[in-house]
């Protein structure tokens, strides 16, 4: 097995908790117990980050629906052109909106708690993260779009506590354990998840709930995710990037920056036409970048 020092990093840290990996190189994790210690980015995330091209693009703030759409995570347009969008507000609600004035078409209840990311599947339903759990482990919903009921789930896998480990906090709740972001609907019954505990982001296959390969995740909190062919689009959250990865690869291939102090924030995101469009759950607005 050929490793450069970028994989063996993040994958030597996935390893002291699994214990092994598969002959393809991606860990395996013990979905019944939680992730902890991956730490990323390293010295050579940083210095490939440095590295990648700037893509220079213009950030257009289109509108807010808040406070009704409070806390926007998760964007995934439909079919027929009108744009998903995934309320962070627990339980979370999916509303259905026209993406040209942000006026909300109807809203969908479902089971998913601070889900962080949204796609559709070959059969029309909704894959959706839910990022948290009021009990157990944090897991992956196939929802019904009609009626929000879960039709499936299964555990999330690499689900844990992203980042170093950190101590207890005087006077704060303790951490919970997080599942994944993100998800892209890739085809053939596969779609790619971001799950920032695991150091991975994972190209599954919907049928078992299984990964079938993974990348190396740029960052430690990957968040939005968009597909283009053989680039996936990662939001790094903490560096205020946009990422072009190589999806065969990992490897960042170039970056979009935007501005800390004058630009919306980055969480969900989704491509429509070769135009990237991203949503802040912070303040909830939805944008786009030409």
């Amino acid at each position: 097995m050929n490793f450069d020092r970028r994989t063996m990093c993040a994958t030597m840290g996935a390893l002291a908790v699994a214990g092994r990996a598969r002959a393809d190189d991606v860990p395996i994790f013990d979905d019944s117990k939680p992730t902890t210690g991956i730490a990323i980015p390293s010295v050579q995330h940083t210095a490939e980050m440095d590295a990648a091209p700037l893509i220079k693009k213009t950030v257009h703030k289109l509108w807010n629906d808040a406070p009704t759409i409070k806390e926007p995570n998760a964007l995934q347009f439909t079919p027929k052109g009108t744009l998903l969008i995934l309320d962070q507000v627990d339980p979370n609600k999916v509303f259905e909106v026209n993406p040209s004035d942000g006026k909300i078409l109807r809203s969908v209840q479902t089971e998913s708690i601070h889900g962080s990311g949204i796609c559709i599947d070959a059969s029309g339903n909704w894959i959706i993260t839910s990022t948290k759990a009021l009990q157990g482990p944090p897991v992956t919903l196939v929802v019904d779009p009609a009626s929000g009921k879960t039709l499936k789930k299964w555990v999330t896998p690499g689900w844990g506590f992203y980042g170093p480990d950190r101590k207890p906090r005087p006077g704060q709740p303790p951490d919970t354990p997080s599942g994944g972001h993100d998800v892209k609907w890739a085809g053939n019954g596969h779609y790619w998840m971001a799950v920032p505990a695991s150091g991975r982001i994972f190209l599954m296959d919907e049928a078992s709930g299984k990964p079938v390969r993974s990348i190396v995740a740029p960052v430690n909190r990957t968040h939005g995710l968009a597909l283009d062919g053989n680039t996936l689009w990662s939001v790094a959250a903490d560096f205020w990037q946009i990422q072009k990865l190589d999806a065969r690869t990992g490897k960042i291939v170039g970056k979009i920056q935007l501005d800390k102090n004058t630009d919306p924030a980055i969480h969900g995101l989704e491509l429509k036409d070769g135009v990237l469009w991203y949503c802040d759950a912070g303040k909830g607005w939805v944008c786009n970048l030409t």
